[in-house]
């Protein structure tokens, strides 16, 4: 059996979606997998990168199969190391060590950056995003920027129009799977 494991914040959860799918949902639901899969999504709402860091291997250790079956990992950053005021090189570390521990487990790792999100500064977000790329492309696994394709898309903007709106809902999921199906999703199930 393939196991597949989602890492990240309330954006993982699906966390303001009427339909409680969420992007993970949603990606899950658009694949046919060619072999029985296992989908594990392990979101902690508000996770900074350090918190990921110090948690993600007793979470996957204890939903790990036998050595041969395949194993793919997905990391999705959030923005909660803004908030935090985690440094840059620190949120480096955090996903590199996060992301070699899971490699050394025989996992195929997905790195998933953040989307545009109200109430947290664009400039912040965008140095994420330059810090998520580059792990990613270090490590030479599958990178998908949530953020460029997002941050000036209309409908995605509209998501936050409702007066206290931190999160997306129906249409905004819609958007951020569809980000993540045409940025390398199948291509690494497949690899």
């Amino acid at each position: 059996m393939t196991r597949l494991i989602i890492l990240g914040d309330e954006l993982v959860a699906g966390t303001g979606d009427m339909r409680g799918l969420g992007w993970v949902g949603r990606a899950v639901a658009r694949t046919e997998f060619t072999s029985e899969t296992h989908v594990i999504s392990l979101p902690v709402p508000h996770e900074n990168t350090s918190d990921l860091a110090a948690r993600w291997e007793s979470e996957v250790m204890r939903r790990l199969g036998p050595d041969d079956e395949p194993l793919y990992a997905a990391v999705a950053m959030g923005v909660h190391d803004i908030p935090a005021g985690i440094a840059g090189a620190r949120t480096r570390l955090n996903l590199a060590n996060t992301l070699d521990g899971l490699y050394k487990l025989g996992a195929r790792c997905m790195l998933v950056g953040p989307p545009p999100l109200p109430g947290v500064d664009s400039a912040s977000i965008e140095a994420l995003v330059k810090i998520g790329k580059e792990v990613a492309h270090r490590r030479n696994i599958p990178w998908v920027d949530t953020y460029t394709p997002l941050v000036n898309h209309e409908h995605w903007r509209a998501e936050f129009l409702e007066p206290g709106a931190s999160y997306p809902g129906q249409s905004g999921y819609g958007l951020l799977t569809w980000v993540v199906l045409h940025e390398g999703w199948y291509e690494w199930l497949s690899a």
